[in-house]
């Protein structure tokens, strides 16, 4: 882990600690050293917690990749060995795991029945000065030895990270962090055939085809064929790839809803969302892959539009239909080739269907073979399966208790019977479907009722979130017992981020098992279940998301953003009060994700629906509504609008609601016209959009400074009609300074920190504005302590984005590239596309205050596509580095800012944070929260 050192993470983000051993030997042992890795706030990588019992090697190997420690339990037993290899699976994990990761052996003592390769494997570990190992007897001296071991280690690393500052280069940023593309699915088994179909949509990209439709019936593997396509072309996209699965929505809008989200645009209410998807397509156009595409059939003229105003994208489509647009190309996909009845072994075993069908009984019984006894019923349950991949996935999955004689003697008599419904539907499609039956009637009663429930779920969710909901519908207790079995029958995939297991249905298994919960008439149950929990996160994460927790909260809450939106959904329809209280839990989640612009258009329809709405809820619908409107061009009515938010919110007796809304009024007041009249451009309350850093720069110092950042002439005018001086009307910053000092006192009350640092920095901007420098640094400052006191990180960011700004207008240029930064690091930890955003113009400052042109321009250009290809552009217009950046733009050097400027908008984005952290002096705090 040397080589890794400038990786040390704090707690909450997640180092990952392998844990090897044999399972049921050392069941209480594994017990206590995960309680102690978790202790330390570490994940720990344990198949218990993320997947089967005997993993095959494919998958140990993919979990060793994603972690940091080794930790190596061991007692008397060496472990199973597999039929065709030679060393037991808790030998391969030790031999498996990368030299530079440090290992931590612990010996259990043993009562002299050690086996022989066991005792081998020790004295080999022994030998290897990459390993630590020490000695136990219970549990208990385990974990106390683990706890000290890793937190040992931890601080030895830390100590290994640090550089001298000369030394400190900005190293790569995770193109995760800054291109936020939804990544293709990762899956840990092999690809299997399909090898004609590959080469004809390679052919057809090669040949300029921008639409291709891979077409086939539900479970037959246009999926996982279209995954291996894309991944395939991956070198020829500079674009990357973005996944979206369109099997959750139901309308077109919806469709660019989270066509948008996949490609990383935030939805800041300010530009139509299609619009930007557009701006964004063309930008740096991607490779789409739209999974789950069928029900856009009649709409698919929205999608033709869209390739047409975006020329250079491309996608691929997986549909049950024709989406019937020009240009559309269609590679249809059937069943996998099964073996002749009278095949040799040799034969069988090259059948695909039956390739896949071993590999599927060795995930849940290692030892499994095609043997000469077995091959004419596994050939067999091919054939009658027509070649159907999942179909054979769900049927492989009963191995462990059916042997194949026993499986195809089932098969064959119950598929006679299930296959007689449902003649409207395709062969093959009905092939599926009496498979599923078959499946689920294999399950008992409460494993079966299970699946139903999990049918409500439309994306990915957690163990809780099935445990809540199957309690509230039927009194489930043991969901971790009943899950496992509908994992190890195949109808329930689990994925594993962070250390937490998160769980998903396949299209085809949800359709069935909604269809079976209505047939018991419990969807309504299933549906106010799952807002009801989803309600309980919202109100559990929206303290969490203004601390030290803010990261793994974000983190959490990405993981299940389909089911947050499908309870929002719901909730909108059914029970306005929960709608806008939910919204407001969730607040900071909305805001980082850059998804306000939609939850103002659920509450703003909230407001005109008919029915009983809470002074509260009222209160929050106008918040959402028109607080997230300045991004907009005027509104008359945004001024009164947020007046009566601010009067609900105080009759409810809500200081913090109260507060936020005074925030926002001040804002609104500073940017547009209120009840007394326009502000005219040389009002210097004038200000920039809410979210923005600010869009006047005041009067610089009066002589040049050593940080060479030249002087402004007072008067002298910025972009966007603002004036710098102080000659503007004083009247609208005393009213502005009024309403924010009242916004601070009821924060105070409250005891509402989070919201004081923000209220103080829209402060800070009012003194900014009418040149109060001093006032203002003294405000951000006083934001900073406030939002580092609290652990939010988001606060932090903004605030020192703006204390950045007052630096470099003071002539600081050195304090003020400290304070960008830090403040991009943060962003990008985050992922906060417009804090990184914000962080590259703030490194365009910078370069452009020391004179650097071809720095600033690069930047500068860089800033632009990302706001361009995040949908940020509007939110943004004038912004004061170009105040900075003009007089390079217009002076002697124009010409090479230009050429600069132009570069920098081919960029990739990582490569330009890299660049601005390196320009800053700084190096990335730690991993991006993840968006996938």
């Amino acid at each position: 882990m040397t080589d890794r050192a400038d990786r040390i993470r704090t707690p909450d983000q997640r180092l990952r600690i392998f844990v090897s051993s044999t399972l049921q030997e050392l069941a209480p042992e594994r017990k206590a050293a995960r309680a102690a890795i978790e202790r330390l706030h570490l994940a720990p990588v344990m198949f218990e917690l993320g997947s089967r019992p005997h993993p095959p090697r494919e998958l140990y190997r993919a979990y060793l990749a994603q972690s940091d420690v080794f930790v190596g339990l061991y007692w008397d037993r060496y472990g199973w060995v597999a039929p065709g290899e030679t060393v037991s699976g808790l030998e391969d994990e030790y031999q498996l795991a990368p030299a530079a990761m440090p290992k931590l052996i612990y010996l259990k003592e043993s009562g002299g029945a050690r086996e022989p390769r066991l005792t081998e494997l020790i004295g080999r570990i022994r030998q290897d000065d990459t390993a630590s190992y020490s000695t136990f007897s219970t549990p208990e001296q385990l974990a106390e030895a683990v706890t000290g071991d890793l937190a040992t280690l931890l601080a030895e690393r830390f100590d290994l990270s640090r550089a001298t500052p000369e030394a400190v280069v900005a190293p790569p940023v995770p193109a995760e962090a800054v291109t936020p593309l939804q990544p293709l699915p990762v899956s840990l088994t092999r690809f299997i055939d399909r090898t004609d179909e590959l080469a004809r949509i390679a052919g057809m990209m090669a040949d300029g085809a921008r639409l291709i439709t891979v077409l086939g019936p539900g479970g037959i593997g246009k999926s996982r064929l279209a995954v291996e396509a894309a991944r395939r072309a991956a070198g020829h996209q500079p674009g990357g790839i973005a996944f979206v699965d369109l099997a959750p929505v139901r309308t077109i809008d919806a469709a660019i809803a989270v066509i948008a989200l996949a490609i990383g645009i935030r939805n800041t209410g300010d530009v139509p969302l299609g619009d930007k998807l557009v701006t964004a397509l063309r930008t740096a156009p991607p490779l789409l892959l739209l999974d789950n595409a069928e029900q856009l059939a009649d709409n698919a003229g929205e999608l033709g539009r869209l390739l047409s105003n975006a020329p250079d994208v491309h996608v691929i489509v997986t549909s049950r239909a024709r989406l019937r647009v020009t240009g559309e190309q269609v590679v249809p996909i059937g069943p996998l080739p099964v073996p002749a009845a009278d095949a040799s072994l040799d034969a069988v075993a090259a059948s695909p269907a039956v390739a896949l069908f071993v590999e599927r009984c060795r995930a849940v019984q290692p030892d499994f073979e095609l043997t000469e006894e077995n091959r004419k019923a596994v050939g067999r349950i091919c054939t009658v399966l027509d070649g159907v991949p999942l179909a054979i996935e769900l049927a492989a999955a009963r191995v462990r208790v059916l042997p194949p004689e026993a499986l195809l003697d089932r098969l064959d008599r119950q598929l006679s019977l299930l296959s007689g419904g449902g003649r409207d539907l395709p062969e093959r499609q009905r092939t599926l479907r009496s498979t599923i039956e078959w499946s689920t009637d294999l399950l008992a009663p409460s494993e079966r009722r299970l699946l139903e429930v999990l049918g409500v779920f439309a994306g990915r969710f957690s163990f809780e979130a099935a445990e809540a909901v199957a309690e509230a519908v039927d009194g489930t207790e043991d969901v971790l017992g009943l899950l496992d079995v509908l994992v190890d029958s195949s109808l329930v995939r689990e994925h594993d981020h962070e250390g937490r297991p998160y769980f998903s249905l396949l299209a085809t298994v949800r359709e069935h098992a909604w269809e079976q919960l209505g047939a018991r008439d419990a969807q309504r149950r299933a549906r106010e279940a799952h807002a009801a929990h989803y309600r309980a996160v919202a109100a559990a994460a929206g303290h969490q998301l203004q601390g030290p927790n803010q990261p793994a909260w974000l983190s959490r809450l990405l993981q299940e953003r389909t089911e947050l939106r499908q309870a929002m959904r719901f909730l909108h329809g059914t029970d306005a009060d929960a709608a806008a209280e939910y919204a407001w839990d969730l607040y900071v989640y909305w805001w980082i994700v850059g998804n306000l612009g939609q939850v103002r258009d659920w509450m703003a329809s909230l407001l005109v629906q008919p029915g009983p709405f809470s002074d509260h809820a009222r209160a929050v619908a106008l918040y959402f509504a028109w607080a997230i409107s300045f991004w907009e061009d005027r509104l008359p009515a945004l001024v009164p609008g947020l007046e009566e938010c601010v009067a609900l919110f105080r009759t409810t007796g809500d200081r913090t609601g109260t507060a936020m809304a005074m925030v926002s009024l001040a804002m609104a007041r500073m940017t547009g016209p209120d009840d007394a009249g326009p502000v005219t451009p040389g009002d210097s309350a004038r200000g920039a959009p809410a979210g923005s850093v600010f869009a006047t720069v005041p009067t610089a110092p009066s002589s040049a400074s050593s940080s060479g950042v030249a002087p402004a002439a007072p008067g002298a005018a910025v972009p966007g009609g603002a004036v710098l001086g102080t000659d503007a009307p004083t009247a609208p910053a005393a009213l502005l300074t009024e309403t924010l000092e009242t916004s601070l006192g009821l924060f105070r009350q409250a005891g509402d920190r989070w919201g004081e640092a923000m209220a103080l920095v829209v402060l800070g901007r009012v003194h900014f504005a009418t040149g109060q420098i001093e006032e203002a640094a003294a405000r951000f400052d006083a934001s900073v302590r406030l939002a580092r006191a609290v652990g939010d990180s988001l606060g932090t960011a903004i605030a020192l984005h703006h204390r950045g700004w007052t630096d470099l207008v003071r002539g600081d240029a050195a304090a003020g590239q400290a304070a960008f930064g830090e403040a991009l690091g943060l962003s990008v930890r985050l992922n906060h596309q417009q804090g990184i955003a914000y962080g590259l113009e703030g490194a365009v400052g910078v370069a452009a205050a020391r004179g650097d042109v071809e720095t600033a321009g690069r930047l500068q250009g860089a800033a632009e596509q990302l706001r361009d290809r995040t949908g940020l552009s509007g939110t943004s217009t004038v912004m004061p580095h170009l105040s900075f950046t003009a007089p390079l733009a217009a002076g002697e050097q124009g010409a090479a800012f230009e050429i600069a400027r132009a570069h920098g908008r081919r960029m990739a984005p990582e490569d330009a944070v890299t660049e601005a952290l390196a320009a800053l002096g700084q190096r990335p705090i730690g991993p991006p929260t993840t968006t996938t």
